[in-house]
């Protein structure tokens, strides 16, 4: 049975290559259905793309369709481009087939709650100012990704019950990584503060979170290469964390 929720926050979906769980994320729209949905970036790997690996799935054309669907038939489609499609960033102000590009927009949630909406690239200063090592690094976590799909099968075959990320226990054991997610939410709140906002919702780090620091809300919406996660915010304004991967895990965050 679909739940009808306000809104549904996606990011760094990357789209155009082999790690994309787009069934994965086909799946979890047939169960939420919302008047707004928020790309948050990396919807398109145009890095990847530009190298020569373009992997382009039947599922990955229906959520394009399904998107586009949508905000023909009136919903609300906003996409706040990343760094992996940036190029998309000379079209903020203008709309495609009526889904809105823009850089940012402050989302006004049911319970009145003011967050942030940003892909987070700007805070990383690795992105900002090595660009050369950014790329090196994704190429490392994308190939942690594709060991990790035979990972997953080897788990399978041997009934080895949940799902275990090579990537996501690579980042909790390197204290680099650590060191890095926590700075990068460190700015992004203090960002939101300054601004006077209640809070933030991003994505870029691949690393699911919903969180209170210092009276604000920080939260990420993961990834669909290797957490299947995502945002949603429900009717009374509540903002919850889906595993989809993993659905009797999920982190809830009250108004």
């Amino acid at each position: 049975m679909t739940q009808h929720v306000c809104s549904i926050f996606l990011s760094d979906i990357h789209l155009g290559t082999k790690a994309c769980q787009a069934g994965q994320l086909l799946e979890f729209l047939k169960e939420y259905d919302s008047e707004q949905v928020f790309l948050l970036g990396d919807i398109v790997d145009l890095w990847a793309m530009s190298r020569g690996s373009v992997h382009w799935t039947p599922d990955q054309n229906t959520f394009v369709q399904k998107m586009l669907r949508r905000a023909r038939h009136g919903k609300k489609v906003y996409f706040i481009p990343g760094n992996h499609d940036e190029a998309m960033r000379e079209y903020v102000g203008t709309s495609f087939g009526n889904v809105m590009v823009v850089s940012e927009h402050i989302h006004t949630a049911a319970a009145g709650r003011r967050y942030l909406l940003i892909h987070g690239d700007e805070f990383d200063q690795v992105t900002l100012h090595h660009r050369w090592v950014a790329i090196l690094g994704d190429m490392a976590y994308n190939l942690l990704v594709r060991l990790n799909i035979y990972l997953s099968w080897l788990r399978r075959t041997l009934r080895r019950p949940g799902y275990w990320s090579l990537a996501g226990y690579a980042k909790r054991r390197i204290k680099t990584a650590l060191n890095f997610i926590f700075n990068f939410e460190d700015s992004v709140i203090r960002h939101a503060k300054d601004l006077g906002l209640d809070g933030a919702i991003c994505g870029h780090i691949h690393w699911p979170m919903i969180k209170e620091v210092d009276g604000l809300s920080y939260i990420n919406c993961g990834d669909w290469v290797d957490s299947c996660t995502a945002i949603v915010e429900h009717l009374d304004g509540r903002m919850e964390l889906i595993h989809w991967n993993k659905p009797t895990t999920a982190l809830a965050l009250r108004p």
